[in-house]
């Protein structure tokens, strides 16, 4: 195995708090000096996103207004407040340290209806404040394709339900598809007081490196502009064919599902399942990210696991989040074992390989950091008729400590 980095392009944006204010500055906002606003705040691991709400909380306060924030993750955090408050804490993001109250009640009132029937329901406190702000960042889905995926509309349509409102828009796109959430987003935009939207884009290496506040009649069509970048900005595994992914963390603060199926090419629930390249034979997935407060969705996707994985699990959690989301295949925990190496075997005995020197592998620490990847052998060729692909240790077997557990740790 070696450590391969792939040359990505970076993008950062230094200061955050002054493009925030840029971005806001633009905007002909239609307020009165002390009208309430609610600021939205997910559950996932945005670069920056603490220093991004707080550059809006401020800019807001600065021009009269009285902001506060409304944990908008569907039913993360057990379809709790405190679960809630408590993955927004993880976040940077909480009372003293944004100055501003945090309504996380779960209440939710329906503001009408789709053409198909569902209701939408969205957080009562964000209803019955004077505006709505909406700050999420842009990227495709794990679930589904569309012009828009995950972003401001999903953020609206879904997040803002509450765990009440996400469980119905899940069932409905069993049946009607997750292109409902644009029709969804046009029908709060046109009844509710959304005052503008934040769009944020990250860069290959998941730094934040585009914001753009948008004007509420103007979300859908930016967002689906924005799609595109956002796609292109995407980190991916530079192999198409590999035998076994070895996956160091997963979580909700990294991704949906645990681990990015755009990634992993790997998708299954009832709305569809779909294999995109890479094609991956194997995934086997080491430990749990301790920013996933115990959410383990997702770990139904690995074909191995480890003991300590299923031990840091907090089954109502991820149940909870696997039922709402209408796939408890993701919650299904796979095989698993006390030791890397007893995991990495069992790969090795369902490969169909003669032995796993024949193997391709790839290992990296999680779907949204793919900068650096350790590789093996079978793919030197590959690399070195990629130009965008540097070796950056020697060749050496693939170690493990004396616990039995790769080492060293992802650079």
């Amino acid at each position: 195995m070696t450590f391969v980095r792939q040359k990505f392009q970076k993008s950062k944006i230094n200061d955050i708090k002054a493009t925030v204010r840029a971005a806001i500055s633009q905007l002909p906002l239609h307020i009165k000096p002390g009208d309430s606003v609610a600021i939205t705040a997910g559950s996932r691991g945005i670069s920056k996103i603490d220093m991004v709400t707080l550059s809006c909380i401020e800019y807001l306060s600065g021009i009269g207004l009285k902001p506060f924030i409304i944990p908008s993750m569907g039913s993360h955090g057990g379809a709790t407040a405190s679960g809630q408050l408590d993955i927004l804490e993880k976040l940077g993001i909480s009372e003293p340290s944004m100055s501003v109250p945090i309504r996380s009640e779960m209440d939710v009132t329906c503001v009408g209806e789709l053409s198909c029937g569902m209701k939408v329901l969205l957080s009562t406190p964000a209803i019955k404040a004077d505006h709505i702000v909406v700050i999420n960042r842009i990227k495709p889905h794990t679930k589904f394709m569309a012009d828009i995926e995950s972003g401001l509309c999903k953020m609206m349509s879904v997040g803002l339900g509450k765990a009440e409102g996400a469980a119905l828009f899940h069932r409905a796109a069993v049946k009607h598809s997750f292109g409902i959430i644009e029709e969804a987003a046009t029908l709060i935009i046109d009844k509710c007081n959304v005052l503008f939207g934040i769009a944020l884009i990250e860069d290959v290496c998941g730094n934040l490196s585009h914001i753009e506040a948008i004007s509420p009649e103007l979300i859908i069509k930016r967002e689906k502009a924005l799609f595109k970048k956002a796609s292109d900005n995407m980190g991916r595994i530079p192999f198409d064919s590999i035998d076994l992914l070895i996956v160091d963390v997963i979580g909700k603060n990294i991704s949906g599902i645990g681990m990015d199926s755009n990634v992993t090419g790997r998708h299954r629930d009832i709305t569809g399942d779909f294999k995109i390249p890479p094609k991956v034979d194997r995934i086997f997935v080491r430990d749990l990210a301790p920013g996933s407060d115990g959410n383990a969705n997702g770990i139904g996707l690995a074909d191995f696991t480890t003991q300590r994985l299923v031990d840091a699990i907090d089954m109502k959690k991820t149940y909870i989040n696997a039922v709402t989301a209408i796939s408890p295949e993701k919650a299904a925990i796979p095989i698993h074992f006390d030791r890397d190496v007893d995991a990495i075997d069992a790969c090795a005995k369902t490969l169909g390989l003669e032995s796993l020197q024949q193997a391709r592998i790839v290992r990296i620490k999680n779907t949204s950091s793919l900068e650096v990847l350790q590789v093996s052998k079978h793919f030197e060729s590959e690399i070195s008729g990629n130009n965008n692909l540097e070796i950056i240790s020697p060749w050496q077997p693939l170690d493990f400590d004396e616990k039995g557990n790769i080492s060293p740790a992802m650079p």
